[in-house]
């Protein structure tokens, strides 16, 4: 069995490379960075380091590398023999890999699928490489296809110089898949869990973990916290996390009914794994992307939006989305490109451009409220 993986970075090594190896699966590793695909090609095995309860290393082998810039024709080639295609490349990128996979269907024999799953922190990433993809392929090619929506959840922090392909990951990990588009014939991924409904799994982690971790990143960060681990002992900081983990239970119970208690249980459980020492994580690292972080139906305009519409005012979630908008790191492009729009905008106008929320809407005047404090 093969699989191609979109990503090879420490998240794709660490993770789902990870659990397509123990799968059974050969993996061939798709990325950019010259450097690290060479390094793929002449490393014959990595380990998987982690940390945290129940802590295991894991070896894997049986993979390569191949330079999607360099040497196109050669990934379309190992997509069209694949049984998989997984990614975890950001969700901005899946658009540019679309035509590679594309081609790479055309040249697929009928009758064997092709999985399809887009491994990224974001609602429906899957349907986004899927659009991409049915605006290249004809309807035949296109056929050849099996698109199936995840949800992915594994802290993979900064790593430290000198571990080579190595990766430092948490213990804990969660691969969900929507299995209604298979039929009933899934892929055989023994890591992987596959639901008849994604939608509770994959806004509970976005809305809890990814929630949560921004909010840390952005309080701590605005109080001069380098770390994740320093921002949480700061009172304030946890406190008003622990009050934005509450506001998005209150959601995420209303939305899916999901049973309180067990939402407690999570999110308590998600606490627990910024606490893990052997993580060191930056706020610069899990902050980045503030315009992504702070869109339409992301980690928190989302949920903010959605208690709007109950009528509940979110305001610990308008006190992270105020320190969201003072973010400001100079090698981040997304950062640099907030900063020029609060020097450039009122508030009104930021609230429409970077949350895309109009004034029709009941969170408009609170959200404009919280970006006023920070002009």
């Amino acid at each position: 069995m093969t699989a191609v993986h979109f990503g090879a970075g420490n998240i794709g090594r660490g993770f789902i490379g990870l659990l397509l190896h123990e799968a059974g699966h050969h993996v061939t590793f798709v990325d950019v960075d010259a450097e690290l695909i060479n390094e793929i090609n002449s490393t014959p095995s990595y380990r998987v380091i982690e940390t945290g309860d129940g802590a295991q290393t894991h070896t894997v082998t049986g993979f390569s590398g191949l330079n999607s810039a360099v040497d196109p024709d050669q990934v379309v080639s190992a997509i069209s023999a694949a049984d998989i295609v997984t990614t975890a490349v950001g969700p901005r990128v899946l658009p540019f890999i679309a035509p590679l996979i594309a081609q790479a269907l055309k040249a697929r024999p009928p009758g064997s699928p092709l999985a399809i799953m887009a491994c990224e922190n974001a609602l429906g990433a899957t349907d986004v490489l899927k659009e991409a993809i049915a605006e290249l392929a004809d309807a035949s090619d296109f056929s050849r296809a099996v698109f199936a929506n995840t949800a992915v959840d594994r802290i993979v922090p900064v790593q430290a110089e000198g571990l080579g392909l190595d990766v430092v990951v948490e213990s804990f990990c969660e691969w969900v898949v929507e299995g209604a588009p298979f039929g009933g014939k899934p892929p055989v991924i023994p890591g992987a869990h596959f639901v008849d409904d994604l939608a509770p799994f994959i806004e509970r982690k976005l809305f809890t973990v990814n929630t949560g971790h921004a909010s840390i990143a952005y309080l701590g960060r605005l109080r001069g916290a380098s770390t994740i681990a320093e921002a949480l002992a700061l009172p304030e900081v946890r406190e008003t996390v622990l009050r934005v983990l509450d506001e998005t239970a209150d959601m995420l119970v209303a939305r899916h009914g999901i049973d309180p208690d067990a939402q407690r249980e999570y999110a308590a459980k998600t606490v627990s794994r910024f606490l893990n020492p052997e993580l060191v994580d930056l706020t610069d690292r899990v902050g980045r992307q503030p315009m992504r972080k702070l869109s339409r139906h992301e980690r928190l305009i989302e949920p903010a939006a959605a208690l709007a519409e109950r009528g509940i005012t979110p305001t610990a979630l308008l006190e992270v989305i105020s320190a969201a908008f003072q973010f400001d790191v100079a090698d981040d492009a997304e950062s640099v490109e907030l900063k020029a729009l609060v020097a450039q905008l009122n508030a009104e106008d930021l609230c429409e451009r970077v949350c895309g929320i109009t004034p029709q809407h009941p969170l408009f005047p609170s959200l404009v409220s919280a970006i006023s404090r920070t002009l």
